[in-house]
């Protein structure tokens, strides 16, 4: 009979080469819109999650030791070994999803999370572009620098509006919001990077599994720290079950932009993921029945059309 694991790795083997197959074809750049467009949905539904009224230190903590636990079979017995040049990549791998996160629960814990998002997804794109360019010599034609100025101009004006009428905590804004570009800046820095280790090895689901496993071994640790040093401590049942929700998500959605930064170009993947924002307002719209109103459904529709003219201006 034959072994199980290497069973599941020629299974896992003939997907990597299917997807392989695609890479810089025509198929392949409309599989990665998909897949990024997936990622800007699922996003959205995590921020939701990781927003709650849960310490956001806490929440980052019982959904990595999730996706950790979930991603560690995955890692040891179903995908190949990473060749050895891969561990210095996971390392600094490690190191900057670190330090995003640390920044983005510094953010959220400064300033409202209707002001601190937007400013973190606007200025995630555009330093991505950048470092897309640096590192893989991407470049946008005009028309898409076009889409990328109407969809910034959506975001940052979202994030404004946000600020006029909804911002409560003001005298904490300015930190807040210079940790929402610092947390905006390590977004572009994780995409790019992120991108270059799934390219570099040679099964893309071999990096997501390792990624998963060691990213997510971290924050579970201070997280469980922070809250046995709480005097009114949370109940662990409800905040394991939306670490448990974030931990099945995140891995969708983070894995789909990695995916389709390794089918396609990086910057464009990254400036699709942004249409998060409008999901987000969707679902606050449709599922939490909050009012969107005119002027948000108009920044919506900047950020979507901006979106579409990048992705028409390829």
């Amino acid at each position: 009979m034959e072994n199980p694991q290497l069973l599941h790795q020629r299974k896992t083997r003939s997907v990597s080469d299917w997807l392989i197959s695609l890479e810089g074809t025509e198929a392949g750049h409309r599989l990665a819109l998909g897949l990024a467009l997936m990622a800007a949905f699922l996003h959205a539904v995590f921020g939701a999650l990781q927003k709650g009224r849960h310490d956001p230190w806490l929440s980052r903590g019982a959904i990595d030791a999730c996706y950790c636990l979930m991603a560690a079979p995955f890692a040891f017995f179903v995908v190949p070994w990473p060749e050895p040049f891969m561990w210095p990549i996971f390392a600094v791998v490690w190191l900057i999803h670190v330090a995003y996160k640390t920044l983005q629960a510094m953010a959220y814990t400064k300033g409202s999370y209707t002001v601190v998002y937007p400013v973190v997804r606007g200025t995630g794109p555009l330093f991505t572009v950048i470092g897309a360019y640096l590192l893989f010599n991407e470049t946008f034609s005009p028309t898409q620098w076009l889409g990328v100025a109407v969809l910034l101009t959506g975001i940052f004006g979202l994030a404004a509006y946000n600020f006029r009428f909804l911002e409560t905590n003001r005298e904490t804004l300015g930190i807040a919001l210079a940790l929402a570009v610092a947390t905006g800046l390590f977004v572009a820095l994780y995409t790019t990077y992120d991108a270059y280790g799934i390219r570099a090895t040679a099964d893309p689901f071999t990096f997501l599994a390792w990624f998963f496993m060691i990213d997510g071994a971290t924050m579970p640790i201070y997280a469980f720290l922070r809250w046995r040093a709480m005097i009114h401590r949370p109940a662990i049942g409800p905040l394991m079950l939306r670490g448990l929700a974030g931990g099945l998500i995140a891995p969708m959605s983070f894995g789909a932009i990695m995916l389709a930064t390794r089918l396609d170009k990086v910057g464009e993947a990254a400036v699709l993921r942004e249409t998060s924002t409008v999901f987000a307002a969707l679902i606050g719209w449709l599922a939490l029945k909050e009012t969107v109103g005119p002027r948000r459904i108009i920044l919506m529709a900047l950020i979507a059309l901006g979106a579409v003219i990048v992705e028409m201006g390829g």
